[in-house]
């Protein structure tokens, strides 16, 4: 199965007019595979990804920033876990975004995630991100009090104004070397419930579950509207959104290992090439430790 092909399926390049009802939570791409079958192609690209990460971080010129955003119980969790598992952990960092906390919220919405930015030749992942301020903080306009923005900067295009602040941000990010990929993993209503029941039937998965989901469960329309202008307005060519179908989440994870893996082969990432002078010294450094090798018969271990 190609891969690339798959990856942009789900890609909006046409943000404008975006529906989330244009998606089908569980479409699965017109695939007619067992689990065993989409652990093995999901394998492949876990190992595709592996190989393009080392050379990334031996080039160390790009970084990766992968972005989740998903309503609860998406699976935002598990598609880290399973696409990430053959990545070098030197060469990932993983930051999950909770509620605000108080010096956070002294400054600008922007600054928690400028502070967790990846460095060069590594891939940083943002479970929930800046966008939950266009999200919860827009469901919930009330967060903004918490913020203290002064009461003339807080009107009718404050919205419109952080849709603005993000895309320069993004753009910024590119033009110094970060290649930003944003996902959003989209489940039906239904399949949440049941995931939520699961939650609540499984004594090793109550842990996971907070009243606060359900709050929010009741607001469903109104995140749904507000998904779809973020992604109408923050869908660009450098820093796209992904609408991923993740009522299976084994198809979820395919097409997020696809996304990334031909968002790495684009970059053109190479090992660094040794050559002059210091293919030189390395050619003699090599003569050396050959030269060194203990005469045959030498150097073994008595019994």
């Amino acid at each position: 199965m190609d891969l690339t092909k798959l990856a942009k399926r789900y890609r909006i390049d046409k943000p404008k007019g975006f529906a989330l009802s244009d998606f089908d939570t569980k479409d699965t791409g017109g695939l007619a595979i067992d689990k065993q079958e989409a652990r093995a192609l999901l394998a492949e690209g876990v190992e595709r990804l592996a190989k393009l990460q080392e050379r990334l971080y031996a080039q160390d010129r790009w970084a990766v920033l992968v972005i989740f955003q998903a309503m609860d119980a998406a699976g935002k969790d598990s598609t880290i876990k399973h696409v990430m598992s053959g990545i070098n952990p030197q060469g990932c960092q993983v930051h999950s975004f909770k509620a605000p906390s108080t010096e956070e919220l002294d400054h600008d919405f922007l600054w928690r995630a400028a502070s967790c930015l990846p460095e060069r030749g590594r891939i940083g992942i943002f479970n929930r991100s800046y966008y939950e301020e266009v999200l919860v903080v827009r469901v919930h306009p009330e967060l903004l009090e918490r913020q203290r923005l002064p009461g003339p900067l807080v009107h009718k295009k404050i919205w419109k104004q952080r849709f603005q602040d993000i895309r320069g941000f993004e753009e910024y990010l590119g033009r110094n070397g970060v290649a930003v990929i944003k996902f959003h993993l989209r489940i039906s209503k239904e399949e949440q419930r049941q995931r939520f029941l699961a939650r609540l039937e499984d004594p090793a998965k109550r842990w996971k579950f907070s009243m606060d989901d359900v709050a929010e469960r009741a607001r469903w329309d109104d995140y749904t509207k507000a998904y779809e202008d973020m992604i109408r307005n923050t869908s660009t060519a450098e820093a796209p959104w992904y609408v991923v179908p993740n009522d299976q989440k084994w198809f979820g994870q395919l097409v997020v290992a696809a996304v990334m893996v031909e968002t790495l082969e684009r970059l053109d990432l190479a090992f660094p090439k040794v050559e002059g002078k210091a293919l030189a010294e390395m050619n003699k450094v090599r003569d050396a430790l050959l030269a060194d090798a203990p005469a045959r018969g030498k150097g073994k271990r008595a019994r």
